[in-house]
């Protein structure tokens, strides 16, 4: 009897839009696809800095920075805002052109003695439903590693496989006094699936065995020892 190997399916995220926004609002990307251009355009050693006592490397070669910044999707504003901030940045006022509500406020009380204060806080409107497979959330937070200077989205997770509606993400604007203009696509959000069973690990805190302490040693070595050496072991362990 022949046997069929069944490939095992992939979990996976689904985005959805309303028909009259399909085509207008950007589609979510990769989070991997949509690196800033300064980090683009950052060669991988700064030769000039290269002596016996410097490598010269830059932060492209930091796989732990990397690997945060590719991290799942990246959602980009549905359309061009113009944001003025004022009054030190106790005043924020949106303007668009596009006929769906971008920018929206929330009331100062909901969030009184957080460390952003004066700022009020606002919200991005998003116009995406996300779904995920059962037990799978997202974790919802600024695009990670590449701060913008104008604002901040606040950090969530929610339950998209039972909540299964558009989500809105509030922010603070945190840039300097004066007219800020955001583009159609400007990445307000960085969202990361993830399993829910894998947030609730069992702790173990202990001090380390003599056999624990020379693994750790041993890497840390061979870090040191080659460029590149952790990237070449976290992709042989994946």
């Amino acid at each position: 009897m022949a046997l069929t190997l069944l490939r095992k399916t992939q979990p996976k995220l689904t985005f959805l839009c309303r028909k009259e926004d399909e085509g207008v609002i950007p589609l979510p990307v990769r989070a991997k696809t949509a690196l800033p251009d300064w980090f683009r355009k950052l060669p991988a050693v700064t030769e000039q800095q290269v002596s016996p006592t410097n490598s010269g490397l830059t932060v492209k070669r930091c796989m732990p920075f990397l690997d945060a910044m590719a991290a799942g999707w990246v959602i980009g504003l549905a359309g061009t805002v113009r944001m003025e901030i004022s009054d030190g940045g106790r005043q924020v006022d949106c303007g668009w052109d596009l006929d769906r509500t971008l920018v929206s406020n929330h009331a100062s009380h909901q969030v009184a003695g957080n460390p952003r204060e004066p700022l009020p806080p606002c919200k991005f409107h998003n116009f995406w439903t996300i779904r995920t497979p059962p037990g799978w959330s997202c974790l919802f937070v600024p695009p990670l590693n590449r701060p913008n200077g104008i604002f901040e989205v606040v950090a969530g997770v929610v339950d998209t496989d039972t909540y299964q509606s558009e989500i809105h993400f509030p922010f603070f604007a945190t840039g300097e006094d004066g007219l800020h203009v955001l583009e159609r696509g400007t990445p307000i959000v960085q969202v990361i699936p993830f399993r829910r069973e894998t947030t609730d690990l069992a702790g173990e805190i202990r001090t380390e065995t003599e056999e624990e302490g020379a693994v750790r040693q041993n890497i840390f070595r061979k870090t040191l020892a080659a460029d590149g050496w952790y990237r070449r072991f976290a992709r042989a362990q994946r």
